[in-house]
């Protein structure tokens, strides 16, 4: 069996699409480290977006240069890292690659119907990010282009699937 991966790795898409779930399954199967870039959102976010109210642009900046220091780091201690963030735009893919330093940053795209994101968001019943907020996600989504060269998986399949593929995957 070859070596495991040490690689960089983003797991990205709306709310409610499975980023924490297949991100943690995924870092444990390549013995990478996790990180929840939601657990990296500044107090202001979090009220804002409690409160059903959406982020700007502007509110996500700081967050994501903090994720991409994140990504640095793990390429500068060459340990791999997964970590999950919603890169719902190009422009923040783009932030996250630049700042990040990371020329085989790999982002990992769980494409979901809505309505099926919705109905798994329903049932959530930890987490700051209300259900409401969900249109504002799709209405905010860049699907990766082709010159990207994202993953794309889709969430209608099980995690064990989407992660056993995502394997598979990072070891070739």
């Amino acid at each position: 069996m070859s070596a495991a991966p040490r690689g960089l790795y983003v797991v990205m898409g709306v709310a409610g699409a499975g980023k924490t779930h297949i991100g943690a399954a995924f870092a444990h199967a390549i013995g990478v480290e996790f990180v929840d870039g939601d657990s990296y959102h500044p107090p202001t976010n979090v009220a804002k977006m409690s409160s059903g109210v959406p982020l700007t642009d502007e509110d996500r900046q700081g967050w994501l240069r903090t994720l991409a220091a994140l990504l640095r780091q793990a390429r500068d201690a060459g340990t791999g890292l997964v970590l999950t963030c919603s890169a719902l735009k190009r422009s923040y893919r783009d932030l996250l690659r630049a700042e990040s330093g990371a020329p085989g940053l790999r982002f990992v795209f769980l494409r979901g119907d809505r309505d099926l994101i919705a109905a798994r968001l329903a049932g959530r019943r930890v987490h700051f990010w209300p259900a409401s907020l969900l249109d504002s996600q799709f209405d905010a989504l860049e699907e990766p282009s082709s010159d990207e060269e994202a993953w794309v998986c889709d969430v209608a399949q099980s995690p064990e699937t989407i992660v056993a593929e995502l394997v598979t995957r990072a070891r070739v």
